[in-house]
C-alpha cells in the first residue's frame, strides 16, 4: 500500500461498565452493556468496513465489548490487546497508531474516555453531515463509535488529518 492509500479508523469506547469492588481495570460490562455491545457489533458490520487489524485495551470492559461486538461482525479482523490504550493521552494514542504498520488500510480501536473522544476530535480535521455536531453534543457515551477517515501512512497520522465520517451511539439505533 501506498502513501496515498485511503485509511479508516474506528474510535469505540467500550460498553457501559458496572461498579464492583475490583480495580478499575478489573471492572466488568453493566447488563446495559452486554445488550449494548452487540449493537455496536451490528454497526461495525452496517459501515461495510472489513477491519484489518482491533487494537483492544486489556481492560476487562474494553475485551468483554469486544468479545460480544466481533460476534455480530461478517469479518474477525486480527486482535492485538494493547495495555497502552488504557487510560490514554491523545497523544499516546496518536503515537500508537503511528506504530501500525502500512499493510493495514482499516483499524479498529476499543478504548475508554476521554481518550477515544478526544483522538477523534483530534484527528479530524472535518467532518460529513452533521457527524461533529453530533459527537459533540453526546460527549461520546459508552458504546459511541467514531470513524474518521484519511489518507497517507499510519506515520503521518496527526491531529487534523482526518475526516470524521460516522457518529453512532447505542440511542441511535
Amino acid at each position: 500500500m501506498s502513501a496515498d492509500t485511503p485509511r479508516r479508523i474506528a474510535l469505540l469506547r467500550h460498553a457501559k461498565a458496572d461498579w464492583p469492588e475490583v480495580s478499575d481495570h478489573d471492572r466488568p460490562l453493566a447488563e446495559r452493556g452486554r445488550q449494548d455491545a452487540p449493537a455496536v457489533g451490528l454497526k461495525l458490520a452496517e459501515t461495510g468496513i472489513s477491519f484489518d487489524l482491533a487494537l483492544c485495551s486489556t481492560a476487562a470492559r474494553t475485551r468483554e465489548t469486544w468479545k460480544l461486538a466481533v460476534q455480530e461482525m461478517p469479518n474477525r479482523p486480527k486482535t492485538s490487546y494493547e495495555e497502552r490504550l488504557y487510560d490514554a493521552s491523545p497523544g499516546e494514542l496518536i503515537a500508537l497508531l503511528n506504530e501500525t504498520s502500512d499493510e493495514v488500510a482499516d483499524l479498529l480501536v476499543i478504548g475508554h474516555n476521554p481518550g477515544m473522544h478526544a483522538l477523534a476530535d483530534a484527528l479530524s480535521g472535518r467532518a460529513e453531515g452533521d457527524t461533529l455536531a453530533r459527537m459533540t453534543r453526546t460527549a461520546f457515551p459508552t458504546a459511541a463509535l467514531a470513524v474518521v477517515s484519511f489518507t497517507g501512512s499510519w506515520k503521518s497520522l496527526e491531529p487534523g488529518v482526518g475526516t470524521l465520517v460516522d457518529f453512532w451511539t447505542p440511542k441511535d439505533h
